[in-house]
């Protein structure tokens, strides 16, 4: 049925009712529908990505959410360690600390044992069915790390019977190269993704080269209509090197970098209840040559590092009475690792750390819808083996004031704890450090009109936080302490509008007042784009426009520039589409990273077959 014409739905049924794009498990572990949640949630689909022909998902979610912000140094990779892009900034929490925000693949986390950060080059586009953002703290469900927000990839699906397989293929400027193959099965009860990919580029500046591998596979069976197991498994391995800033040329910074995960699941879904037993496992290998300077001699050790992360988790989602639902879980984590020195001339090794921690942790969440109105409260109890226990709670409420229109409050803690590295890595690691912790209020009305055809949203947010992890003095020398603030307030909008069959707009836009400046956090972030899709032809055209982006706090240096991108498509017959893309078209000259200036206009072009 059209949008508009859709009714407030029981909560345990949300999905067989609503648009797609209506219903969402990030922020509730269950399908939902996205009016009822008290917390922001973005969503991209899987026509949006496969529309960007890119790699990586990261400049599609800095184009499609407002608030949020990634990083880039360059036409592809965001490498690791010194130099490194890939920070992640929503609403002004992350920047330069992206272990503030959480990315998860089907619901676990994705982050690098002992750093405690998401590897930015490994959110995949060929992973994912759709991506949900949720914009604001989601540390209820998702425990720390989740202080900021949260970038959920669903991985993808095969929904109807059959085989199909697609083959994409591009080439551009600086001899970058992206080849993709996917195939996928549904044969009865059985179902299967497979999905690899070869990406690399010269890059734009000298002794930039950037080299990725990526593998994921899925395989999942329906034990009956209830219950469902699956399997799935992913490796990206990359290959990086980092001139330095323009002025200050670094020799053989280079990266030889292995991310992996794996989880087995078992879901069952009834009328009245659904849940999931899951365990996964993520791992990973760094190889660093930090380089050295102009006048210095070349590093005579590399930095070597295992790390890992293992978990379980338990959660059931139960209709208690009419309206009434109560969800429920228990979260358990272990992650640690290793790293060392390892000398050039005789291989010998100096240990850096060698360490693991646990974390485990039970929550729940109730939401009762009483007439137009559904309230929602939560809480989490946090156990550290370093920290301590943490209470998390969350409050909302939301009121479809009209028929189509939406009117939410909530107000919620987010909450980071300490990683290894701040606790026990190079000089300036203390082991006394306590968890972040902040509060987000927001307050928001959303509305579909037209049929559906036209949609909108305004979101305000005031963020006060304290405890935040970062450098300072004590007894004469450079120490972590808690003892940086937060203190942000802002605007977000969106607006969707399906013009006619063949034309549609979309645009948003985030305002965002910072206290005490952060990283990659820009004060203004506007986006539009046109789209036009008629026949066997596609044109998107879109516009970024960035102010007051922070690309140094001290001392303060901002950041001015606007984007306009280009992409088109023709499909020659049912098999074959020929497609070409143009970034930064306008030619600006701008940087993301202090001393690493942007790519200027750059063209690709590619074939994607499907048979």
């Amino acid at each position: 049925m059209p949008a508009a014409e859709v009714r407030i739905v029981e909560t345990e049924r949300p999905a067989r009712d609503l648009p797609i794009d209506s219903v969402v498990v990030t922020g509730t572990r269950y399908a939902a529908d996205i009016r009822h949640l008290p917390m922001s949630v973005s969503v991209v689909g899987r026509p949006a990505i496969e529309q960007r022909h890119e790699a990586s998902l990261l400049p599609l979610l800095t184009e499609q959410v407002p608030g949020l912000f990634v990083t880039a140094r360059g036409v592809m990779g965001y490498g690791v360690s010194t130099g490194a892009a890939g920070g992640m900034s929503l609403r002004g929490i992350g920047g330069g600390s992206a272990a503030q925000m959480l990315v998860l693949i089907d619901g676990h986390p994705q982050y690098m044992g002992l750093f405690g950060h998401p590897i930015a080059d490994a959110a995949q586009s060929m992973l994912a069915e759709r991506v949900e953002v949720v914009r604001g703290p989601a540390s209820v469900l998702y425990g720390s790390n989740a202080m900021g927000g949260v970038i959920n990839i669903v991985t993808r699906q095969q929904r109807e019977e059959g085989v199909r397989t697609d083959l994409d293929v591009s080439f551009g400027s600086w001899n970058t190269l992206q080849a993709e193959a996917a195939n996928r099965i549904r044969k009865g009860r059985f179902s299967s993704v497979v999905t690899a990919s070869y990406n690399r580029t010269d890059g734009h500046r000298a002794d930039m080269g950037f080299e990725q591998y990526g593998g994921y596979a899925k395989v999942g069976y329906a034990i009956s209509r209830h219950w469902k197991a699956s399997a799935d498994v992913n490796v990206t391995h990359f290959n990086a090197s980092n001139p330095g800033p323009v002025t200050g040329r670094i020799y053989d910074n280079d990266s030889r970098i292995t991310r992996g995960m794996t989880s087995v699941a078992l879901t069952n879904e009834y009328d009245r209840t659904s849940g999931a037993l899951t365990f996964f496992y993520n791992w990973g290998r760094h190889r660093i040559n930090d380089g050295y300077k102009t006048g210095e001699e070349p590093l005579d050790y590399r930095f070597h590092s295992r790390d890992r992360m293992l978990g379980l988790s338990l959660h059931q989602s139960t209709t208690l009475w009419q309206g009434a639902r109560l969800t429920a879980g228990i979260d358990w984590q272990h992650f640690g690792g290793e790293a060392w020195n390892r000398a050039v001339a005789d291989g010998s090794e100096t240990s850096i750390i060698d360490r693991t921690e646990d974390e485990v942790a039970g929550y729940a969440e109730f939401r009762q819808l009483v007439g137009r109105f559904t309230f929602d409260a939560g809480l989490r109890v946090d156990h550290h083996t370093r920290t301590g226990t943490e209470w998390v709670p969350q409050f909302g409420i939301s009121w479809q004031a009209t028929r189509d229109g939406v009117l939410k409050a909530s107000a919620s803690k987010g909450f980071r704890n300490p990683v290894l590295r701040d606790l026990y890595m190079f000089g300036v690691k203390n082991p006394a450090l306590r968890p972040e912790r902040l509060w987000n209020y927001e307050l928001a009305w959303s509305q579909r009109l037209a049929d559906g055809r036209l949609s909108y949203g305004v979101n305000l947010f005031y963020i006060n936080g304290e405890g935040i992890i970062q450098t300072g003095m004590r007894d004469g020398r450079p120490i972590l302490l808690n003892q940086a603030r937060i203190e942000n307030t802002g605007i977000e909008a969106n607006v969707a509008w399906r013009i006619a069959a063949a034309w549609s707009l979309d645009a948003n836009y985030s305002w965002l007042r910072m206290e005490y400046p952060v990283l990659a956090s820009p004060e203004h972030k506007l986006y539009a784009g046109a789209n036009f899709s008629k026949k066997r032809w596609t044109v998107a055209a879109g516009v970024q426009y960035v102010e007051g982006l922070y690309t140094s706090v001290d001392p303060e240096i901002q950041e001015n520039f606007v984007l306009l991108n280009l992409r088109a498509s023709f499909r020659a017959n049912r098999r074959l589409t020929i497609y070409a893309r143009g970034e930064n078209l306008l030619a600006q000259a701008y940087e993301i990273n202090a001393g690493y200036p942007m790519p200027r206009a750059t063209a690709f072009a590619g074939v994607r077959l499907n048979f």
